[in-house]
């Protein structure tokens, strides 16, 4: 009989595991990256908000949910090279603002 020939339980999922945890990292970071970089266009032009004040917001938004969902060093530094680089953005804006 068939039924009795069903055997369960000896595959190893330890790879499987790992593609969904790697899934689901990934998707928890882009997830916050896209949330932050809505949030800080969101703040600065739609709503006006100093682009410096708006930029902190997010920063610390970004900090918080890296230390509330254990994101760990990388994470943090992501979001600190995303700082960098939206103050260079912005001084090129000022600098080039200029000849308009």
């Amino acid at each position: 009989m068939a039924a009795n020939e069903y055997h369960r339980g000896d595959m190893d999922i330890s790879v499987q595991k790992a593609t969904w945890d790697g899934f689901m990292v990934g998707s928890i970071w882009g997830s916050l990256l896209i949330i932050m970089t809505v949030g800080y266009a969101t703040l600065a032009v739609a709503i006006g908000m100093n682009w410096m004040v708006s930029l902190a917001l997010m920063a610390i938004v970004g900090v918080v949910a890296g230390l509330v969902m254990n994101l760990g060093g990388r994470w943090m530094a992501t979001v600190v090279l995303m700082v960098i680089l939206a103050v260079i953005v912005q001084l090129f804006i000022m600098l080039f603002g200029v000849f308009l």
